[in-house]
């Protein structure tokens, strides 16, 4: 019954993360179509800082997740540790939170660079894009970074339930 189930919830993910991937795209087409009005209405300096913000704006959102993601799991199997874990371990798990940990901080520091350039960027575009435009440009940026989130957070839910039914099946003839 229980492998059901996770069958069950892996297959609902699979289809919510199909859903998600569809909105992805259809966010991109929406990026090429705004990327070539900033190309035909900007300077071309400030379309290249346009460019650089938005391919910028995927990567340090990307990096911030994963940094998480993988403080999270060092943060669990700390939890996990007791009198039997050893030291050579103990002290593994330790340095690798701390080196997370400095690398996340380092990563808030780019999300905060990242956020002063987009409202410079902002700036540049507010004085070319009519309000409209300028309405759907902000709503990119914000559903560009809500869908990265949500992708992330499938995949790793879709991971955690794959390794949850790969050790039922191991275990269970």
């Amino acid at each position: 019954e229980l492998m059901a189930s996770l069958r069950r919830k892996l297959q609902a993910l699979w289809e919510e993360r199909e859903l998600v991937l569809s909105e992805a795209r259809e966010c991109a087409e929406q990026g090429e179509q705004l990327e070539a009005t900033v190309r035909d209405l900007c300077k071309p300096n400030e379309f290249e800082r346009y460019m650089m913000f938005i391919g910028d704006l995927e990567k340090v959102v990307s990096l911030l997740l994963c940094l998480s993601s993988r403080l999270a799991r060092v943060q669990n199997a700390m939890s996990r540790m007791d009198g039997n874990t050893d030291a050579e371990e103990k002290q593994s798990l330790n340095e690798r939170h701390k080196l997370l940990s400095q690398q996340r901080e380092d990563a808030r520091d780019l999300k905060e660079n990242l956020d002063r350039r987009e409202r410079v960027v902002s700036g540049i575009l507010a004085k070319y894009l009519t309000e409209q435009q300028l309405q759907d440009y902000r709503h990119f940026v914000q559903v560009k970074t809500s869908l990265l989130i949500e992708q992330k957070d499938l995949e790793e839910q879709i991971k955690f339930f794959e390794e949850q039914l790969e050790n039922l099946e191991q275990r269970i003839p």
